[in-house]
């Protein structure tokens, strides 16, 4: 059986990929379904939606592959992190559209907590922020306003996952109800140095116990799934940004990743200690093997590819998202203007949930140009703020980041990175490894591959981004950053 097929979920696609033993890519199904926005900050999938396009192109794949099912060894899943999805147990029906990690919703939730000092013992627990962005407020307010849900929740009949349980669940027939560590210390429900569902927690929001699914680690066969017409093995899971990680060969503490997506993600491994943030970072579970669970320290930016999409399809200053490097690239600088992206709140280090995005900084000389380059700009400033907070946090300073993610092949972006960290930007030669860190864990799991250093030696760089920048440069930019977020934050409580 030579593939090892990953299901690769996302915000705005499914996509599933076939890799070899080499880990190259062998074939690629993608497609995109509905974004909905019922009103201003809410965001919302249709969860039928995410199961038909992912089981949509894993049938694809095979076809464009020329091969069956006989030659899948394992399957892997990687998936948006924090959207929730809940389901009737007996019909397999959603309850209502899956909440999606960027709804803003329960910000007054979360301010309610705040007011209680109930973000401590969450944060002490959980090492996240106490933030809309995660799971389990979303899930409370589910459980509040769909008519009839608690009810339901308490009867043992309605199932909360995150959006691989749900693929898990129907991949297997309605047999199987898991989730895997690093989706699990997602929900703001789990303690991550315990490994276990939190009862405290629970209780917190008003979650009941029935309703979650079995943790399993990152890497192990959770079921089959006769859909593709043969028996294939379920062997990995992780939520996108840990995969990525591991797909990245991250395996060594002190080792960082960017993903460059819908959001921009920054991890640091931490190996088996975690790290508790003091500058607003994440602490989240990387992955579990076997017994072992490896942490990282995350900064997460809620938009980054996304501000490219809305110059396509909000202000149409371009035709494709390719075209904004050419554009930006246009212009030697923005002629002062800064875009803040905070179209859904500000993410790490900053957690402002009512930030709101802001241009500033436009003269009449201002042109089109000028805007996609500070867009650009924008993205690699937010990752800036994180880095120098991760620094801090853990005393390590950071040798190289290895990148990855669509974005990552804007050459003019991967360049103004590694100006603004002053630090070598790397690109590896497969871009996806999101996707890629999937297979690797199921590969792991049945044998695929005998072990991580098996794997490690597939890692290859494509290109390598050397800071030029001037330093003098690089602090007016910082400067002048810091002023836009300054006039960004608090936007909607102004």
């Amino acid at each position: 059986m030579p593939f090892i097929l990953a299901l690769d979920q996302g915000t705005t696609s499914s996509r599933a990929i076939l890799f070899d033993h080499a880990g190259s890519i062998v074939a690629v199904a993608q497609k995109e379904f509905p974004q909905i926005f019922p009103k201003p900050g809410w965001v919302e999938h249709d969860p039928l939606d995410l199961w038909s396009t992912q089981a949509g192109v894993a049938a694809e794949v095979l076809h464009k592959a020329q091969c069956s099912a006989a030659d899948i060894a394992a399957i892997g899943i990687t998936n948006q992190r924090e959207t929730t999805v809940v389901w009737d147990r007996e019909t397999g029906q959603p309850v209502c559209n899956a909440i999606v990690w960027q709804d803003r919703r329960t910000a007054s939730i979360c301010d309610g907590l705040r007011k209680r000092k109930l973000d401590r013992v969450i944060r002490r627990k959980t090492g996240l922020v106490l933030d809309a962005y995660f799971s389990a407020t979303k899930l409370q307010w589910i459980l509040q306003h769909v008519p009839g849900a608690r009810a339901r929740a308490k009867a043992g009949k309605l199932a909360f996952g995150t959006v691989d349980a749900w693929l898990v669940w129907n991949l297997t027939g309605g047999t199987v109800h898991v989730t895997d560590a690093s989706n699990a210390s997602r929900t703001m429900l789990y303690d991550i140095r315990k490994g276990t569902w939190d009862d405290e927690l629970l209780t917190i929001f008003g979650v009941p116990r029935s309703m979650l699914p079995e943790v399993r680690s990152s890497s192990e066969v959770y079921g089959h799934t006769s859909l593709l017409g043969g028996s294939i093995p379920i062997a990995g899971i992780a939520g996108d940004q840990q995969a990525a990680l591991f797909g990245q060969v991250c395996t060594k503490p002190g080792m960082v990743k960017n993903t460059y997506g819908t959001g921009c993600f920054m991890l640091m491994n931490t190996g088996t200690t975690p790290i508790a943030s003091k500058n607003n970072l994440l602490t989240t579970v990387a992955w579990r093997i076997g017994h072992r669970t490896e942490y990282a320290l995350e900064g997460s930016i809620f938009i980054a590819g996304a501000v490219v999409q809305w110059l396509r399809d909000g202000l149409g200053i371009i035709r494709t998202a390719a075209e904004v490097e050419t554009l930006a690239a246009s212009v030697p600088d923005t002629h002062g203007v800064y875009l803040v992206p905070a179209f859904a709140g500000l993410g790490a280090p900053h957690w402002d949930q009512y930030a709101r995005g802001i241009l500033a900084g436009i003269t009449r000389g201002t042109t089109s140009a000028h805007i996609a380059r500070a867009a650009l700009e924008g993205i690699a400033l937010q990752v800036m703020d994180i880095l120098k907070a991760m620094e801090a946090d853990s005393g390590i300073r950071l040798r190289e980041l290895r990148v990855d993610g669509g974005a990552c092949a804007n050459n003019l972006l991967m360049q103004l990175q590694a100006d603004l960290l002053h630090v070598p930007v790397v690109r590896p030669v497969v871009a996806e490894t999101t996707a890629l860190g999937a297979a690797y864990l199921a590969g792991l799991a049945v044998g695929f591959w005998k072990g991580q250093a098996d794997i490690a030696r597939q890692w290859q760089a494509d290109r390598r981004f050397a800071p030029t920048m001037k330093p003098a440069a690089r602090k007016a930019l910082a400067a002048g950053w810091q002023k836009a977020l300054t006039r960004a934050k608090g936007w909607e409580t102004a």
